[in-house]
């Protein structure tokens, strides 16, 4: 099946839910910790594209298209954004020329199409008196009314977008044994040519052919300016302000110049067209563009400089381009087909309502998933929207849809774990304690502390063991320097030493590299004691012998002092090597002490 205009790169996709927060209706699903687009949610904004960490949100590639196309022999005719000049600033001119070389008969402007709409309207407004509609200009918004708002269908105006009028004026102009590549900032044009084949038949990302360009070691800077910049059919006017908000009121002769015009109002970026479209709707003309600032700021841009730059430099241009002559000003014959046959010059149907269904779950449902994710009440719904949505109650909901997996809720795992490490310390035959960097407690079992302190029967419970948290390790160890020390090892290190009559072998661990350092305390008094056993019988062996080789000594001779000095041997090898360690002092365990026990 052909890849939709975007889509994830799942191999790289894992446990991040930038793109649930940053998705204006949220059309993704956490599957298996991989975040996939619901496309049949999706109104192709591109927002993912641009938030997502790790890149693996793709726009589709069609490059290899337009190779073919130009392969076939026909005539392959651009239709150039006018977002082109914000692009490619100061370097539009050969932006063009690099086209031609990479192989296309010819380039014309996107904005010519946008004249013809605004022509249109200008017509519709003039027969009606007014023209209360919402723009089709931005096929993402497009997608969102018959998605999200179908009710707003009727409201959209009859004309299709500048993209498909253009296409359409290309045909009129030129036939239909044409292949018309649009070139832009924007990755849902990709889905009008995916829905209306031919209108146009292939869209292009900025950044699709920039790496293209890369490919083919063309250098915009350097590239030959003798190279003649010919559009078809012939330069656009004042349409190509249309990919910055308020352009496309701009452009139209009705209501171009009013100082406060009242009857035709622009908004965009996702929040505000979201925004407009949940409130009250008016009778107004809407402009309606879904990313903030205009088509100059289309997630398949570069975005290399600021959005008022981006703007600026379109509204240079338009000035500049004004000045010229032989610039496109309209076809009012053509405008009038366009406004009568609407999407029907498309060969295709009128936008048609596909609305989601929306979700709808008891209240009952709601609090049961509320309480899979570890939310016992309202106190613990803590809205804080790590798992991408605004709300617990949200996320209860888009766990009911599918949409969603428990894990993504960050308070739940990071409580499971907590949960998880508190019961392998409960748990654990030894003491542990890990300390952070600063030589403060960040967790201990009760093993711990009893080795150290002598709390009543039953005194300390889970909260009191809290308690010690950021306390520093040295109110229980008096060598709280050996820690700091180890926060710098290399390997795992082995000590043991004397405490209250037993013997402590201390482990250290590193839990965090530089940051969280463990130790594990084990009690080996018990195999030390049978030793000293042995060491005592030893020293009994010893006293007896003596006594009998003093009775006895001319007959044994030299055999006397071999038995003393292999029974001596015995007792030093089973004793526990203290000396001059006192109390508290730690004694380095070699590795064959470390497994003798």
């Amino acid at each position: 099946m052909e890849r939709q205009p975007i889509y994830t790169e799942l191999s790289n996709c894992r446990d991040c839910y930038k793109c649930v927060r940053t998705c204006p209706v949220k059309a993704i699903q956490i599957k298996d910790a991989h975040a996939e687009i619901i496309h049949d949610r999706c109104t192709f904004c591109g927002i993912c594209v641009n938030e997502c960490p790790n890149d693996v949100k793709q726009i589709r590639n069609d490059v290899d298209r337009a190779v073919m196309a130009m392969m076939s022999k026909r005539r392959v005719i651009v239709s150039l954004a006018p977002a082109y000049v914000s692009e490619f600033q100061g370097l539009g001119s050969n932006f063009v020329r690099a086209l031609y070389k990479l192989g296309f008969d010819d380039v014309s402007e996107t904005a010519i199409g946008a004249a013809l709409v605004s022509q249109a309207l200008d017509i519709y407004y003039k027969e009606h008196g007014d023209a209360p509609f919402i723009s089709t200009a931005c096929p993402s918004v497009v997608e969102l009314v018959k998605k999200y708002f179908p009710q707003f269908i009727p409201d959209l105006a009859p004309v299709p977008s500048p993209l498909q009028a253009h296409s359409a004026y290309l045909r009129h102009l030129y036939g239909d044994d044409i292949v018309i590549v649009f070139i832009g900032p924007c990755i849902a044009k990709k889905l009008e040519a995916d829905e209306y084949p031919g209108y146009p038949d292939i869209a292009l990302t900025f950044r699709e052919v920039e790496a293209w360009l890369e490919e083919e070691n063309i250098d915009l800077e350097n590239i030959d300016t003798g190279i003649p910049i010919n559009f078809i059919p012939t330069k656009a006017g004042r349409a190509a302000i249309y990919p910055i908000d308020n352009g496309q009121i701009e452009t139209s002769k009705i209501w171009m110049g009013d100082f406060v015009n009242q009857s035709a109002l622009s908004v965009s970026g996702t929040a505000r067209v979201l925004s407009s479209f949940k409130g009250s709707h008016t009778s107004d003309f809407l402009e309606v563009l879904n990313c903030d600032g205009g088509c100059i700021n289309g997630p398949g841009s570069s975005k290399i400089d600021s959005a008022i730059i981006r703007k600026k430099a379109v509204a240079s241009h338009v000035v500049e381009r004004l000045k010229e002559d032989d610039v496109f000003d309209g076809d009012e014959d053509f405008a009038k087909v366009l406004l009568e046959q609407g999407y029907g010059i498309l060969k295709g149907p009128s936008p048609e309502g596909i609305p989601v269904s929306a979700s709808n779950h008891s209240e009952d449902e709601i609090q049961q998933a509320l309480l899979s994710l570890g939310k016992n009440g309202p106190d613990d719904e803590l809205n804080c929207g790590g798992c991408g949505y605004p709300s617990c109650r949200d996320m209860a909901t888009a766990l009911l849809d599918g949409l969603a997996e428990t894990e993504m809720c960050v308070t739940k795992m990071r409580k499971d774990a907590e949960s998880k490490v508190d019961i392998l310390l409960s748990t654990i035959p030894h003491g542990v304690v890990i300390v952070d960097k600063n030589l403060n407690i960040a967790d201990c079992n009760k093993r711990f502390v009893d080795m150290f302190e002598d709390f009543p029967e039953g005194f300390l419970d889970a909260d009191g063991l809290k308690s010690f948290r950021g306390s520093p390790v040295s109110m229980f160890v008096p060598f709280e320097d050996q820690f700091r020390e180890q926060f710098l090892a290399s390997k795992t290190s082995q000590y043991r030493f004397k405490h209250e009559g037993k013997i402590i072998r201390i482990t250290f661990f590193l839990v965090e590299s530089k940051e969280l350092l463990g130790a594990l305390f084990e009690d080996i008094t018990t195999p030390t004691v049978r030793r000293e056993a042995v060491v005592e019988k030893a020293e009994d062996v010893i006293t007896k012998t003596l006594s009998s080789v003093q009775q006895i000594a001319s007959l044994l001779g030299e055999s006397a002092a071999e038995t003393e000095i292999v029974l001596n041997s015995i007792i030093e090898e089973f004793n526990v090597h203290s000396e001059g360690s006192g109390e508290s002092g730690l004694i380095e365990e070699s590795e064959g002490d470390s497994n003798a026990e």
